[in-house]
């Protein structure tokens, strides 16, 4: 699609959500929205995946948000679709969720109240998680003789490790922001009144950066996480040689030597 069909796209009236493109800002937004508990009905993720894309292959967006209406980021998923939804329909959740993984852009979500199931397992595929101190994160599938289904355990143990972890799922515990913060799977925990401001800061900050080194980063770091090191250290050899004759780059030296503002353009 080229821009102007995504945007044709992107202004579709969505169930669950809503977008918000600020292209002033370089940002677009997903902004789950069925309060109280934002509930993640099963149709609704497939079209999140694909306002993930459109929203990655708009060349006017640089940072992609995810975030919520009201005081609960998302209690989890509708439970009775489960039931409802068919074998083949339950093995493409994982696929969906990762989406924000996918996207060649940074993409931070903003989380506040309840992060449960699926909106923790779609959290933990961001970039970055900003969590207001009144977040509770949770995987509470064990109490409903489940467990995590669309990667909320596998990438939880990465960044945790399998105690934590243990503790988290098959104890079905909630863990706050700030615990999150502690133990290494949240980049910020802020006082609830500073989430927004927070993620606008951030968004700022991001875009000041190259595009090109950033996708760069974001699948390097990603392809590593199941590399050995010696692989792992090859590979950033690669990327790094690669982006050495980026215009971005000279561009960079360039406005480091005379003590300026960078521009890049992702070249």
């Amino acid at each position: 699609m080229n821009t102007q069909q995504i945007e044709q796209f992107l202004s579709t009236e969505f169930d669950g959500f809503t977008v918000e493109l600020n292209l002033e800002h370089e940002r677009g937004d997903i902004i789950l929205g069925r309060p109280p508990f934002n509930v993640i009905a099963m149709s609704q993720r497939d079209i999140l995946r694909q306002v993930f894309e459109a929203f990655d292959a708009h060349s006017g967006i640089r940072v992609i948000v995810l975030r919520a209406q009201g005081e609960h980021f998302s209690s989890g998923g509708d439970i009775k679709g489960f039931l409802e939804a068919s074998p083949e329909h339950v093995s493409k959740l994982a696929w969906n969720v990762a989406a924000p993984e996918r996207c060649t852009k940074p993409v931070i979500v903003a989380n506040r109240g309840y992060t449960f199931g699926v909106g923790f397992e779609l959290s933990l595929a961001c970039d970055f998680r900003i969590a207001s101190e009144t977040t509770r994160y949770a995987l509470p599938e064990q109490n409903l003789g489940q467990i995590p289904g669309s990667g909320g355990s596998a990438r939880l143990q990465k960044m945790i490790g399998i105690t934590r972890t243990k503790h988290i799922v098959m104890r079905a515990k909630r863990i706050s922001g700030q615990q999150g913060y502690d133990w290494g799977f949240v980049t910020e925990c802020v006082p609830d009144a500073d989430l927004e401001s927070t993620v606008d800061a951030m968004v700022d900050e991001l875009r000041r950066f190259s595009p090109l080194a950033q996708r760069t980063a974001k699948k390097l770091i990603n392809d590593n996480e199941d590399a050995s090191l010696k692989v792992a250290i090859e590979m950033e050899g690669h990327c790094y040689s690669r982006l050495r004759s980026s215009a971005d780059f000279k561009e960079g030296v360039e406005a480091f030597h005379s003590k300026r503002p960078a521009v890049f353009r992702g070249e």
